[in-house]
């Protein structure tokens, strides 16, 4: 089929998906609300639209989990034990009981007894006859059976990082920078390790590698061997990094916090993956000769089953290769067993999953979609489970039949179903039923699974499945009734094929009381950044502000670029060495099909967005003539200036890419801008730094423009307070109304709520 191109070099195709989208039903009411900011964003007045659902669910076993406590509930205990398929629950924690023991302990007051007896921040052990109490950097070990409480540490340091071993014996943490170990049967302590230092991480992960690697949020840096005698841990060594020093400035005297932060270009921290025996003695470090002049990147830690290997990842400083090795646990001899190459970057995808024959399951995105490949202990393919356009997001694992669960794209890129399939990669099996976005938590033997789902207009409900996909029962409805008394815009999803042909998932909210005769200001959220979807089936708190917007009479766009598609890694490649470019060109693809729609305002058009979503808007705003106003907020505006590992994935380092740094950094182009624009930062963002806003402001005074700027003292990349959060809904709606001034305006005071 040949496609024909438009003066705007667009194809106007479109798939509009016209059924009203979700699963609540309208409920008549003699009078419908409207929302406002003070319904969503008021630390008061605001409405939980979310409803309530259980978290923290832990399967115990084949039979029964662990439900956390949640507000309301009229179980006092801070953990309940849930008989999987009657729904039986039994309060793990007698509360008087335990309340009682604490207040014994002279270091506990009673008031702080009471909090800490109905708290859910305990750490279990994986048999559930004790649990580890953390309060005031002390650590106590409760046995609940017998209500006995003991102190485990007389140190002051701070104890993070808390794990409790597979068997039950042992609980390792993190003080003063080296790894500990506290033998709970004996209820005594040692420390592994002997030489951490601020700046020599024992088990403790560094900032770029919490956020870049391991997981936002995510500090530990350690791995218990399955039969708890060993632990892996990784080594940081952050002498060579450069600080950077984020300040708060309310007190008097402003006091500063330095975070190691390697930006592109700088020295990554140094790393070495150690062994030790959990009861203490010499590390065996693991032989990474090979590496060293790679500058290593360590990405994924784990063992095999039988604890006799570490098993570990591997990659070079710019992400262009990954190696999939074991280390022997007694020398540290590696073994390679794969290594994955691309046409730009790999993504680390998850560990192995080892099989009782000594083959594994790998996840892998070789072909451009990440799928999985049977291999065996020599990296060899034994068979290609899953293939196609579309992609495997989590793997669950493999029955006692030879049956893999997963969790994938094949039904729709929008959304994430729960399949099956077996190791041969046949009979492929859908186990969802309903159509949106479900995550699985499978029991040990996968014999059930906890299902959670959403869809955009149907917050979070979770259910109990067999393995078939077959309902078992219901564990939360969640109806959410606050959303029956409002009426709200319903979204549509489309699809527009950009010039190259590729088809880019899109969402729109019309106005309440559409009129096709009128013409409609329209608000543009982005996100652009690669991998990470906007577009998507899925409950999102997000959709309700969006859903406001309509209200006052604006056309609500999300565009999925391209690269932020979530259509396999092939669909990101494009973007390698020079953001920026290719995500405007399919912005202004998109455009063009928007603007073929006879109700929109070419010159009332607006674009929001936040992390890169910022960076987007800074950098559309100096690049193109199409948008006439934009909010760009936490936004990278010189890549030099952003982390190491993250930037040099898709950028290469500055020394081996420097015009595409240039290029692709609005701060350089900001004699260009056009439309209104408003800049918006935290002062003590430890992500993207202040820096990036300042650096910017300071290039467009240079050049004689005008913006607006809001500064949040004492917040982060994320507002610190819901006050701060209203805050800045109040400022970008104001900014939008004052810039767009839509035709319509809902009869309703956008910030304070009659009722």
């Amino acid at each position: 089929m040949t496609l024909k191109l438009s003066a705007r070099h667009i194809v106007a195709w479109v798939v509009t998906m016209t059924a009203t989208i979700g699963g609540l039903a309208p409920v008549t009411h003699a009078q419908q609300n409207v929302l406002t900011l003070a319904d969503l964003y008021d630390p008061d007045r605001r409405i939980d639209f979310d409803g309530s659902v259980p978290t923290g669910l832990t399967w115990l076993d084949n039979d029964t989990y662990i439900a956390k406590r949640l507000a309301g509930d009229p179980f006092e205990s801070p953990f309940v034990r849930v008989d999987a398929i009657s729904g039986e629950r039994t309060a793990l924690i007698d509360v008087d009981s335990f309340e009682e023991t604490l207040r014994m302990l002279p270091s506990i007051s009673q008031a702080d007894a009471r909090d800490l007896a109905r708290s859910t921040n305990h750490l279990l052990d994986p048999s559930l006859a004790s649990m580890v109490v953390k309060h005031a950097n002390t650590l106590y070990h409760f046995d609940i059976e017998n209500n006995q409480i003991n102190t485990l540490t007389q140190t002051v340091g701070e104890k993070s990082e808390l794990s409790i071993s597979p068997n039950g014996e042992f609980l390792a943490f993190i003080e003063n920078h080296n790894l500990v170990v506290a033998d709970l049967t004996q209820q005594r302590t040692h420390t592994v390790t002997t030489d951490g230092s601020p700046r020599v991480r024992n088990g403790l992960l560094d900032w770029v590698y919490q956020e870049e690697i391991y997981g936002r949020g995510n500090f530990r840096g350690y791995w218990w061997s399955p039969d708890s005698t060993r632990i892996a841990y990784l080594q940081l060594d952050d002498r060579d990094v450069p600080s950077f020093p984020v300040i708060d400035h309310m007190p008097y005297h402003p006091s500063i916090k330095e975070w190691e932060y390697p930006k592109a270009g700088d020295p990554n921290p140094a790393v070495r993956l150690g062994i030790v025996n959990a009861k203490g003695g010499q590390t065996t470090w693991v032989i990474l000769d090979r590496y060293q002049s790679v500058e290593p990147l360590i990405v994924d830690v784990g063992w095999t089953p039988d604890s006799r290997d570490v098993v570990f990842q591997v990659q070079d400083r710019e992400q262009t290769w990954l190696d999939l090795n074991t280390a022997n646990r007694l020398n540290g001899t590696v073994t390679r067993i794969l290594r994955e190459t691309s046409e730009a970057w790999v993504n680390v995808l998850g560990p192995p999953l080892w099989l009782d024959d000594g083959t594994a399951v790998w996840t892998s995105e070789r072909s451009g979609w990440s799928h999985l490949y049977h291999i065996d202990r020599t990296g060899k393919t034994l068979k290609e489970i899953t293939s196609g356009n579309w992609e495997v997001r989590a793997l669950h694992g493999i029955d006692k039949d030879g049956l893999v669960y997963f969790s994938g794209t094949k039904r729709s890129h929008l959304g994430l179903d729960i399949y099956r399939i077996d190791l041969s990669g046949n009979d492929r099996r859908l186990l969802s039923t309903t159509t949106g976005t479900h995550s699985a938590q499978f029991n040990p033997s996968l014999t059930l699974y906890i299902d959670r789902w959403s869809d955009i207009a149907t917050p979070p409900q979770v259910r109990l499945h067999d393995s078939t996909g077959t309902n078992v029962r219901t564990i939360a409805n969640n109806p959410a009734t606050h959303l029956t008394e409002y009426t709200l815009p319903k979204p549509e999803f489309h699809q527009v094929r950009n010039r190259d042909g590729f088809v880019m998932e899109a969402l729109m909210i019309k106005p309440e009381n559409f009129d096709p005769t009128q013409q409609y200001p329209v608000y543009q959220h982005i996100y652009g950044g690669p991998h990470l979807q906007r577009v998507r089936n899925a409950w999102s708190a997000e959709t309700l502000f969006w859903q406001l917007l309509a209200q006052q009479g604006i056309v609500v766009w999300v565009l999925d670029n391209s690269t932020a598609s979530g259509k396999g890694a092939v669909s990101t490649w494009p973007v390698y060495q020079r953001f920026g470019e290719l995500e405007l060109r399919d912005l202004e693809d998109g455009l063009d099909w928007l603007l073929e729609q006879s109700f929109i305002d070419r010159d009332r058009i607006g674009i929001e967005g936040w992390s890169y979503g910022g960076y987007m808007v800074s950098y559309v705003l100096t690049h193109s003539k199409r948008w006439s106003m934009g909010i760009a907020g936490g936004s990278v505006t010189d890549w030099r200036d952003y982390d190491s590992i993250y930037t040099e994935r898709y950028m290469r380092t500055p020394e081996h890419n420097s015009n595409g740094y240039r290029q692709s950094s609005p701060r350089f182009n900001a004699s260009s801008l056009y439309g209104n624009l408003l800049l918006v930062h935290g002062s003590m963002d430890e992500n993207v730094h202040m820096q990036n806003t300042l650096q910017f402001a300071y290039a467009l005074q240079d050049a004689g423009k005008s913006f607006e700027m809001m500064i949040y003292p004492k917040s982060t990349h994320r507002l610190g307070t819901p006050a701060l959060e209203y805050h800045r809904r109040k400022k970008m709606l104001a900014f939008i109304l004052e810039h767009l001034t839509p035709v319509h305006s809902a009869d309703t005071n956008t910030d304070n709520s009659s009722r």
